[in-house]
């Protein structure tokens, strides 16, 4: 994906010693870690000096992460973030497609910093300012196009255990375990190269997987007690009130990869899953085959993502939310051909 040009003009930009910052999305997952913790492990072994950059805190299942300890979290120590990104040489933006997504606190320090910009990204139709733009939906995560980017750009780079370990995470976990967006066979064989490494998939699937608090399962079995078939639509969802939050002591990552389980159904091609927040409903959208929700949560909800996974947040209540999304759904012409 790299010209020859870009490659000789990034390798100028890197030439040296220079101060690099990474930061990624707010709510940071298993993918944006991933490909953040790895661009800095990688970096740092070439002799710069890399501070990543999180909005918020990230889910406790992910602290094992190598380096994850050094992560300054914005939410916590705003002015030594806000510094890091504006004295920086080189900013990396990694699993986001627009600078918004990194919140609103550190949206004008991204877009304004005088540092050279380069978004590694797999999310539809990028709108971020970038010096250098490395992005495509072809690929299961910002990870795998980080691994694939200093492939092309370092072929001949050592690669450590820990910067597998971070690019095998994030490939994981944004593809369910490899049960979406995985059927190219150059996924498989970054794999294998990661495996040789030395990565242990089951170690890291009990650390990522094995890993939940008591309150995430019993918060599951609410979103389940919750869910709502309509099955002349083929679809699903679930939702949690911020009571059922407060009852069951809901912490950031609590309840990742919830809506996966309205897809479970033989009869859904669709699922939505709705959290009631303080002033907005954070609503996730999965779907199977060529239902896409990109689209969906585009046209309905001023959301967005992939094709079969999506997200948005809706400002009204929760059941006006849940009543909006119903009309919809028995509107939505894909959906109504599963009317008997």
């Amino acid at each position: 994906m790299l010209t020859e040009q870009q490659k000789a003009d990034l390798k100028l930009q890197l030439s040296g010693n220079k101060k690099i910052a990474v930061t990624t999305h707010y709510n940071p997952d298993g993918d944006a870690l991933g490909s953040s913790l790895a661009i800095a492990l990688l970096l740092r072994a070439k002799g710069h000096h890399v501070d990543v950059v999180v909005p918020n805190v990230f889910p406790p299942y992910l602290t094992w992460m190598p380096n994850s300890d050094e992560i300054i979290i914005a939410a916590m120590e705003f002015d030594k973030a806000r510094k890091i990104i504006e004295s920086a040489d080189i900013l990396f933006i990694a699993d986001m497609n627009a600078a918004h997504r990194v919140g609103r606190e550190l949206e004008s320090i991204v877009k304004n910093t005088g540092a050279y910009k380069i978004m590694i990204d797999h999310h539809p139709n990028p709108i971020c300012e970038a010096g250098l733009l490395y992005s495509t939906t072809e690929s299961t995560s910002a990870s795998e196009l980080v691994f694939r980017f200093f492939k092309e750009l370092y072929p001949d780079a050592p690669l450590s255990l820990e910067y597998a370990n971070c690019i095998y995470t994030g490939m994981i976990t944004d593809t369910g375990s490899l049960s979406y967006s995985c059927n190219r066979p150059l996924i498989y064989e970054i794999l294998k190269e990661l495996m040789e490494i030395g990565v242990d998939g089951e170690l890291i699937h009990r650390l990522v997987y094995d890993n939940y608090s008591e309150s995430r399962l019993r918060l599951l079995g609410v979103a389940l007690k919750n869910m709502v078939v309509m099955r002349d639509y083929g679809t699903t969802y679930l939702f949690l009130t911020m009571e059922d939050l407060v009852q069951n002591e809901y912490k950031i990552g609590d309840t990742e990869g919830f809506v996966n389980y309205g897809l479970s159904l033989s009869c859904a091609q669709f699922t939505a899953f709705f959290t009631e927040k303080r002033n907005r409903i954070r609503i996730s959208f999965r779907s199977k085959d060529q239902f896409d929700v990109n689209q969906f949560a585009s046209r309905y909800f001023d959301g967005g993502g992939h094709k079969n996974a999506a997200a948005a947040y809706h400002y009204d209540t929760l059941e006006n939310t849940i009543l909006y999304f119903q009309e919809v759904v028995r509107n939505h012409p894909e959906l109504k051909k599963f009317k008997v």
